[in-house]
């Protein structure tokens, strides 16, 4: 299923297996929302309870995102026609596997730090799977479409556009310089980027952003 794979590809980037499957949590039923929820319409929700010592998370994605990406499946070719559904179904896997991963680890997070995550896990999904399909050009096009071209919905986002166009435009600060690593020459540069990574992931959200203002 696209869903385990894309987990699969993001717990290989990061060092973070996990032993839950996305695919166990999935709701395709927008019935089964919250109301609450229900009434935004968007194509991805991960819902979040919690109690004294235990996290119940389920992500909708609407079922045809998932049909689509069945019939166009972007591991065997990531394209203008299905990178949407894409990023759709990215989204709600990454905020799975930080949840998921930062419950295991006694963390709490955010929701500016798994909006934040998940815009750079698309830029960085993306690329890998580029890369895989066409090892010897390198998508300059991504950056701008995934943060220039692609505008936050005021009206789905409501009172957090704020908070969407921050993550959006640091995660667009890091990537830009994460490119710039990629597209050096040698596997050194390679494994420089895996290893900022790996160790951004960890960070928490205080130093997630301290860092990108920082160095990028």
């Amino acid at each position: 299923m696209v869903l385990t794979a894309l987990q699969n590809l993001l717990a290989g980037i990061y060092d973070v297996p996990l032993e839950h499957d996305v695919a166990e949590y999935l709701l395709t039923d927008r019935s089964r929302v919250p109301p609450a929820l229900r009434a935004t319409g968007t194509d991805e929700q991960v819902l979040v309870s919690e109690d004294e010592d235990t996290l119940w998370v389920s992500v909708y994605l609407e079922s045809g995102v998932l049909a689509r990406l069945s019939a166009a499946n972007p591991f065997e070719a990531l394209h203008e026609g299905n990178i949407a559904d894409y990023w759709t179904a990215l989204e709600g896997v990454s905020h799975f596997l930080h949840l998921v991963w930062s419950a295991g680890h006694r963390r709490s997070t955010t929701l500016l730090e798994l909006e934040l995550q998940a815009e750079i896990d698309k830029y960085v999904g993306s690329l890998w799977l580029l890369n895989e399909q066409n090892p010897n050009r390198f998508p300059v096009e991504l950056h701008h479409v995934l943060f220039e071209r692609t505008r936050v919905d005021a009206h789905l986002a409501g009172e957090r556009t704020a908070l969407y166009r921050r993550a959006n435009s640091y995660a667009a600060r890091f990537c830009r310089r994460l490119a710039r690593t990629l597209r050096a020459d040698g596997s050194a540069a390679h494994r420089d980027a895996i290893a900022e990574l790996r160790r951004f992931y960890r960070l928490n959200r205080e130093r997630k952003f301290r860092h990108i203002e920082r160095v990028a």
